[in-house]
């Protein structure tokens, strides 16, 4: 019995390891062609993450994403923006973006029992705008072609801007995109873990 023990033990390590690893070769400074260099000295202040030494793969799109990323979500209110990100990554089991967004979320306030909340689908920590916007959310992520005009109801009735309704839209696409790249390809949080 120990050594079925000991087996599956080395077997759950030799896993762990093997699926920490990065899936694909990540882009270093000095690795990097001229353009990509670049990229990391003055739009990364030569702090590339894990993430954008992936796409540093395509020099083209690195760039673009690098403009496209920060001007997602900018007419809702940041503390929503983080719940947003949140929610979607909790629901994809998302690793990677969890960590980036539970850091920057301790910026707008939220704490280990918000987070605890949102994983769990609770939204009671919330106020009801957005709640609203999380349920909606919620709903485009796991079934998108099920929303209905009562769906979108919850957030026009919550005053929510046709501006912040679209980027409520392109926000839970991007963190859908982005949990749908970081994790399968393996890609490891680059700063000590917060336990979720």
């Amino acid at each position: 019995m120990m050594k079925t023990q000991q087996l599956h033990s080395h077997s759950f390590h030799f896993s762990f390891l093997e699926n920490s690893m990065a899936r694909i070769s990540l882009i270093s400074t000095e690795s990097a062609n001229a353009e990509v260099k670049e990229i990391y000295e003055k739009t990364l202040r030569g702090k590339p993450g894990n993430a954008q030494k992936a796409l540093a793969h395509r020099p083209e799109m690195l760039k673009n994403f690098l403009s496209f990323y920060p001007s997602v979500g900018r007419s809702l209110d940041r503390k929503l923006y983080e719940l947003i990100y949140l929610r979607v990554s909790f629901i994809n089991q998302c690793h990677y973006c969890l960590q980036h967004h539970v850091a920057s979320s301790k910026r707008v306030g939220l704490t280990a029992e918000d987070w605890s909340a949102l994983k769990a689908g609770d939204y009671s920590r919330c106020s009801e705008k957005e709640r609203a916007a999380l349920v909606y959310v919620e709903k485009l992520t796991r079934t998108p072609h099920d929303i209905t005009d009562a769906d979108f109801a919850l957030l026009t009735s919550n005053q929510f801007s046709e501006p912040e309704i679209v980027d409520i839209h392109l926000l839970t696409g991007l963190a859908n995109l982005t949990n749908r790249f970081t994790d399968p390809l393996g890609l490891e949080v680059e700063f000590p873990e917060e336990k979720i």
